[in-house]
């Protein structure tokens, strides 16, 4: 065999392996998720997301050291699910890609709120678990810097008022996390249909507020 065709080989393998691994953690991940929804952050055990797909525990602990680790993984996923989805997205009209990410940010997915009430648990664990909140550090970042930027593109294209992008995007960021925070803990089923006809107004005042022409 020339070293051609084995380099050919340990390449084609080691390419094998990682779309292994990739599939594997994906399934975790997933498993992750439903396990979440199911029982929560506080009792979520090992063993709760295992149950979840069709691979040991020990697979689990191959890829990864701790529940902890597993967790933090788990954010960090979220984000990039989060990334590839915006990524994929062919709408280009800001106004457009305002709403849609209102929409996602507040409503979420049909579990939403049980989602949320293992979110809500993992982000009371942050203030004691360095990896949590940097994770969190992170999601919130990037959230941030992508609506600040939408609003930007819409003040550059002339269809929202000159604004500071910073300011709406942290406005908006609070008043989505204060609508599902009252879900969680009261159980306020009204709340996030409230809070979304709130921003619509304070949009109206803001990105949409008439402009006094110049002298």
């Amino acid at each position: 065999m020339s070293e051609t065709n084995a380099d050919d080989i340990d390449a084609a393998d080691g390419a094998a392996e990682q779309a292994e691994s990739g599939t594997a953690n994906e399934a975790i991940m997933e498993a992750t998720y439903r396990a979440l929804c199911t029982h929560g952050a506080a009792d979520l055990s090992v063993q709760a997301i295992a149950d979840e797909f069709d691979k040991s525990k020990s697979l689990i602990f191959y890829h990864y050291d701790s529940r902890e680790d597993l967790l933090s993984s788990f954010l960090a996923y979220l984000l990039e699910n989060f990334k590839n989805r915006v990524a994929a997205s062919e709408i280009t009209d800001p106004v457009t890609q305002l709403d849609g990410l209102i929409d996602s940010l507040l409503y979420g997915p049909d579990d939403n709120e049980s989602f949320q009430i293992a979110m809500l648990e993992l982000r009371s664990q942050a203030p004691f678990n360095e990896a949590y909140r940097e994770q969190f550090r992170r999601n919130r970042a990037h959230v941030h810097r992508l609506t600040a930027r939408v609003i930007d593109c819409g003040i550059d294209d002339g269809v929202f008022a000159p604004v500071d992008p910073d300011y709406i995007a942290t406005l908006l960021l609070t008043m989505i996390d204060g609508a599902r925070l009252q879900l969680v803990v009261l159980g306020d089923e009204t709340i996030l249909d409230t809070t979304r006809a709130a921003i619509d107004d304070r949009l109206d005042a803001t990105l949409f507020a008439e402009q006094t022409p110049s002298d």
